[in-house]
């Protein structure tokens, strides 16, 4: 199996998570389609597979968070944009727990985005990790720069090929043009309060 192969895996057997994989799949269609993309293209500007990508957009594979990433990269929209139609509001001044927008992805985390700042260009989101899951199998890269602080549990993040081993309270900070990958050992979920901006 290639390295873009292992960021998508089946879809799990939940109603919920089918229904948010449609959504996803659909909207990356419209975008690519409506920039003129074929998914040839798409899959060259992310690395990944047009076979792949043809199952995503079906709704049939379940991307990482890795990849939604590096997608909505290629198609000039910020990840949360691939989950629901439009942005929402910039200026509510509280985000209901209720209100986040949830994904659980391929790998098995669950990334839950409080707040899409598209005018300050921050992406505000509580992810969690449970035991042997992370962001991608293999580390991305992409444009912006990004904040982690670990709210529980243990982290492995690794960048430019290093592992910095996280414990709660403590925080990790890079460019998200080096390449990365997140992961959690074991055995307990991690939880993460994670800030992506769009600064390159």
């Amino acid at each position: 199996m290639s390295s873009s192969e292992q960021m998508l895996q089946d879809v799990p057997a939940n109603a919920a998570t089918e229904k948010t994989l449609a959504i996803i799949g659909q909207r990356i269609r419209e975008l690519r389609k409506g920039r003129g993309m074929t998914l040839q293209a798409l899959a060259e500007a992310t690395g990944l597979s047009s076979s792949m990508l043809s199952l995503v957009e079906r709704g049939l594979a379940s991307p990482s968070i890795g990849s939604l990433v590096v997608i909505s990269e290629a198609l000039g929209k910020s990840m949360s944009a691939l989950i629901v139609e439009g942005e929402g509001p910039q200026d509510n001044l509280v985000v209901r727990a209720a209100e986040a927008r949830v994904l659980e992805t391929g790998t098995g985390a669950v990334r839950r985005v409080m707040k899409e700042d598209t005018l300050n260009g921050v992406t505000v989101a509580i992810n969690e990790y449970p035991a042997h899951t992370g962001s991608s199998e293999q580390p991305l890269s992409h444009y912006g720069y990004e904040y982690g602080f670990l709210l529980e549990g243990s982290l492995i993040v690794e960048v430019d090929g290093a592992n910095h081993v996280l414990k709660a309270g403590d925080l990790v900070s890079y460019s998200s043009q080096r390449p990365h990958r997140i992961w959690n050992p074991g055995p307990g979920t991690a939880r993460t309060l994670w800030f992506n901006t769009s600064r390159k």
